[in-house]
């Protein structure tokens, strides 16, 4: 079936006919103009790069230097597509934010050549930036399966102000003609999510396959497997540019099937006999489903932790992809009615987040549910790298309340939700792309995926490893296309949501907020004559994470003096400018502190004029 999303245009088909390079002179480490081809001829890359010229150009926003906030823009002929809006978590170094999203300056004054939006599966990575995006490009139309489309409209209903949007659920049978540059069909894969697709986008250069997240798995649950032999009939028709999912790049081997897992998960239970609690991310739904059937079989109830658990369940069985009867659920506050071996729990916080549901059982912060002797966790997810010390402390935790503990190390309780070497390799042999762009993952791993196409023979000139913001570009010369990894780039550095505020907090705001965390600050409140500018009286000192101020009564004297010494070594000029009073105070002030304790806490100065 094809979809036309502006009718009347002409038909993306006929790139069918132009011929593509198969070498190109352009590598990914510098940029080079002129280099004899193949075919002993010169080839001099044309000139006019740059937005609405004659080329085809590629931009990642978000995803080539951290594993979240992935998105990408396609643009050709003044047209673009977007491919995902998604969210980063934050990094230790940034307390208080509560995630990062891409930034979208690029496209502030090209809303009219946004063509559409595509969404490749419903993980908040690739979706959790929509609410806070989707108004500032003008709100086009978005496309996306029907669980992800659930997903997606949930989320939605959580910002007021956020435009309704314009969704169109897809599968795997339709094509949609987005513009006269674009023709968009789509591929589905496996994931740990249902109702993955890779974008498979036909212009007038070649076709671009990203693939989104994905595993090759056989046997998935709840979803169809990918079509091994269609993706391999896509690549013998000819492919410009493969984008592919690097995260698990720098691991060997085959990822196992999500359906193995709920066979060692069976043998567990079957041993178990007081409460199983699981920890799990809430967007593995695959994993869920496992546990409602293993729960029937068992006998036992169910009880679902975290807002974000609840909702994904919520949907995915109002959809119709998560299959269960209801009755197997229970409330919180039916827990204690039933046996310890009639109970599972599944909850998130399997990273050791703060204020996850784990986190909070182990924390006797939950109204509920509290650890005791016979109780068995089961931690569902691997390693998020950055995450080890807080898992590590949670695991400790759970321990020494008696509560024993069962991660991916000991039995396969945990399938990852992306393709391993073998599988990798596997995907760029039945593709066969002239150009390789590996997405998705820090840089150690998009070069680890770099290295694997060379295994596979995709020529190292031909394999672009680019950072945020940076423009692939294609080019038409005679018959052949040719691509290069510019020196372009587009803004792309972090724009951070912090309560209500989306982008208002800088790398100063952070720094600090770091230093206050790393030294504290200390308030002095010195008041002062309006007339003559002379202290009235002891300057008040207020510490918050500097100093004990009962055990530090001489320093916080010295303190004293010295701000009413800088106040009267003042510049008679200036006896009434506060900014200038201030900032002699916070300077003089902050080396002396430093000089006394070799800490250097924020100091902040505050003038009261009587």
């Amino acid at each position: 079936m094809i979809r036309t999303y502006k009718p009347g245009h002409k038909s993306a088909d006929a790139t069918k006919k132009i011929k593509t390079g198969r070498h190109s002179s352009y590598s990914n480490k510098k940029n080079v103009n002129t280099k004899k081809t193949p075919e002993k001829t010169k080839t001099i890359f044309p000139k006019g790069s740059g937005p609405g010229s004659d080329s085809l150009r590629v931009m990642v926003l978000g995803g080539l230097e951290e594993v979240g906030r992935n998105m990408t823009l396609i643009e050709c002929n003044k047209e673009i597509i977007i491919i995902d809006m998604g969210l980063q978590f934050p990094e230790d170094s940034m307390p208080g934010i509560d995630y990062i999203i891409p930034n979208i300056e690029y496209l502030k004054d090209k809303k009219d050549w946004i063509k559409g939006v595509i969404i490749t599966h419903g993980h908040y990575d690739h979706i959790g930036g929509i609410p806070h995006i989707m108004g500032e490009i003008g709100n086009p139309p978005m496309f996306m399966g029907k669980m992800t489309a659930g997903l997606v409209r949930k989320r939605q209903e959580e910002y007021k102000s956020a435009p309704s949007l314009k969704i169109k659920e897809i599968d795997d049978s339709e094509t949609v003609k987005f513009s006269n540059s674009f023709n968009v069909e789509f591929l589905r894969v496996n994931h740990s999510i249902p109702d993955c697709f890779a974008a498979i986008i036909s212009t007038p250069y070649g076709k671009l396959i990203h693939t989104g997240d994905f595993i090759i798995d056989f046997s998935p649950v709840n979803d169809k497997p990918a079509d091994l032999q269609r993706i391999a009939e896509i690549g013998n028709k000819g492919v410009l540019l493969l984008m592919s999912d690097s995260t698990d790049a720098i691991h060997p081997g085959y990822q196992i099937s999500e359906s193995s897992i709920g066979e060692e998960m069976s043998k567990l239970f079957d041993k178990i006999d007081g409460r199983i609690i699981i920890g799990t991310f809430a967007s593995q739904l695959s994993r869920v489903q496992k546990i409602f059937d293993l729960a029937k079989k068992f006998n036992r109830k169910v009880n679902l932790q975290g807002r974000s658990m609840i909702n994904n369940v919520d949907v995915a069985y109002k959809i119709g992809y998560l299959k269960f009867d209801p009755k197997i659920i229970i409330e919180d506050k039916d827990l204690n009615k039933l046996p310890d071996s009639k109970v599972i729990i599944i909850g998130t916080g399997a990273q050791g987040e703060k204020n996850a549901f784990l986190r909070r059982v182990v924390s006797n912060e939950h109204r509920f549910i509290h650890l005791k002797k016979g109780d068995t966790v089961l931690f569902s997810s691997s390693v998020i790298p950055g995450n080890e010390r807080s898992i590590q402390n949670l695991t400790d935790m759970v321990v020494r309340q008696g509560a024993k503990v069962v991660n991916y190390k000991m039995f396969d309780i945990h399938a990852g939700g992306h393709a391993k070497q073998e599988d990798l390799k596997l995907m760029m042999r039945l593709v066969k792309p002239e150009y390789f762009m590996p997405i998705e993952a820090n840089h150690y791993m998009l070069q680890s995926h770099a290295e694997l196409a060379e295994q596979v023979g995709i020529s190292k000139e031909n394999i672009f490893v680019a950072d945020n913001g940076q423009v692939v570009e294609f080019k038409k010369q005679t018959n052949n296309v040719f691509g290069k990894l510019t020196e372009e780039k587009v803004p792309a550095d972090y724009v951070m949501v912090d309560g209500l505020g989306v982008g208002d907090v800088s790398e100063i705001v952070l720094r600090d907020r770091r230093m206050m965390s790393g030294d504290g600050m200390i308030v002095i409140i010195a008041t002062i004559d309006a007339q003559t500018g002379d202290v009235i009286g002891n300057p008040d000192i207020i510490s918050r994470g500097f100093i004990y101020m009962k055990e530090s009564r001489e320093l916080i004297e010295k303190t004293r003096m010295k701000v009413k010494k800088i106040v009267k070594d003042k510049n008679p000029l200036t006896a009434t400018d506060d900014d200038i009073i201030k900032n002699k105070i916070r300077n003089d002030m902050g080396q002396f502190l430093f000089q006394k304790t070799k800490r250097r806490p924020m100091v902040l100065p505050v003038i009261i004029k009587v």
